[in-house]
């Protein structure tokens, strides 16, 4: 009996599944057709579009991938040398930057040139043999193999990552200490570039704290407000690395706190902050601590030299952050004056870093014309006035 009874219900029930299954699949189908045939829905892309085409904003595929801002036409024209083989226009760039005493740029310009010699390093031993003291390519040797060593390892997580991956990734590394020594003999007067160079061997080699305060020593000594020393150091102690959430929010914190105007150091707290942000809710962008923090950023970028190196990475923080928190027309300032570069924070730990960018920006257009034309302010985008929090 029992028999007959699982005979007769089975193919019932199967029937039951599978009217379920259909019907399930075309109430799902019907809901997507009725979005995509919302006419709100439709007229607001039609109006997002509208006003971006209007501002002449760029297209999510017109977005430079591996760049924050322009590049100076010197450094891309040495960049092209270096990788045809010729090393005198990244010399004369290097010999530029130490005649001015532009460290901020020369560390820059080491990191871009660097990252050609790790992919081959033919025209910088041509450099070191016509030139072998010179302290620019002693420079980009050692921030070279820097480079090297992390390709070396891969981008994976370390479970993802082989023992023979991480044994030439410790072995490159280690002799990288002899080559920023090297540096630091060879370094122009007052540089600290060869130190910053060594923070990521640092991090890499999991340097005690003490011998980071060594570093840091050296770098403050000669620069105490440089961007990518600062930049670099706040990784360091990250708790991600070699520090954790309290040493990395101080390190940043004591950092703007000591950094006159226009040094970009305001931006630190930011950085510490999105760095150990786990959570999944805007509210803790929204603080007053965190209105007071960005609101300071703004004031030191608009204070900042615009020819600064790093300031689109700032600007591209800022404008993630002020979108956030609502402020819309200065959020939309900022994405503005980075617009068509998106290698920089938040961005680049995206997935699809030039649709997350446009996607915030185009959503800044439409509320800030929204907020226009109510009469509302949404925010005026420079130090005065910005620090209101929206209630």
């Amino acid at each position: 009996m029992k028999i007959l009874l699982w005979v007769v219900l089975t193919p019932v029930a199967l029937l039951v599944l599978v009217a379920g299954v259909y019907f399930l699949k075309a109430i799902i189908e019907g809901a997507v057709e009725g979005w995509r045939s919302d006419p709100g829905a439709e007229e607001a892309a039609a109006k997002a579009a509208e006003r971006v085409a209007a501002l002449g904003l760029l297209a999510p595929e017109r977005q430079h991938t591996k760049l924050s801002a322009p590049q100076p036409q010197a450094l891309t024209v040495a960049l092209a040398a270096a990788r045809a083989g010729d090393w005198e226009p990244s010399a004369a760039l290097l010999d530029g930057t130490a005649a001015a005493r532009d460290w901020e740029r020369r560390t820059a310009y080491v990191e871009k040139l660097a990252d050609v010699a790790a992919e081959d390093d033919a025209w910088l031993a041509a450099w070191e043999a016509a030139r072998p003291d010179d302290p620019g390519a002693a420079l980009v040797r050692a921030r070279g193999s820097v480079f090297l060593a992390w390709k070396v390892r891969g981008a994976k997580r370390a479970q993802y990552t082989s023992s023979e991956q991480f044994e030439g990734f410790h072995r490159t590394l280690a002799r990288t200490r002899h080559e920023h020594a090297r540096a630091a003999e060879l370094a122009v007067p007052g540089d600290p570039s060869p130190y910053v160079g060594e923070i990521w061997t640092a991090i890499g080699l999991g340097y005690p704290h003490e011998e980071m305060h060594r570093i840091w020593r050296d770098i403050t000594s000669r620069d105490p407000h440089h961007y990518e020393a600062h930049f670099s150091a706040l990784q360091y102690w990250c708790g991600k690395w070699r520090g954790s959430e309290e040493l990395a929010r101080a390190f940043a914190v004591k950092a703007a706190a000591a950094a006159p105007p226009g040094t970009l150091m305001k931006v630190f707290p930011l950085i510490a902050h999105f760095e150990h942000d786990d959570s999944d809710s805007a509210d803790v962008d929204r603080t007053p601590e965190m209105y007071a923090a960005v609101d300071a950023a703004l004031a030191d970028a608009a204070a900042a030299d615009p020819d600064h190196p790093r300031l689109a990475e700032v600007r591209h923080l800022l404008a993630y952050y002020l979108y956030l928190q609502e402020r819309w027309e200065p959020a939309l300032e900022q994405f503005r004056l980075v617009d068509g570069y998106v290698d920089a924070l938040p961005w680049r730990y995206r997935g699809d870093p030039a649709g997350e960018f446009c996607r915030m920006r185009d959503e800044s257009a439409v509320n800030a014309a929204e907020a226009a034309a109510s009469g509302r302010s949404g925010g005026t985008g420079d130090a005065a006035g910005a620090g209101e929090v929206p209630a």
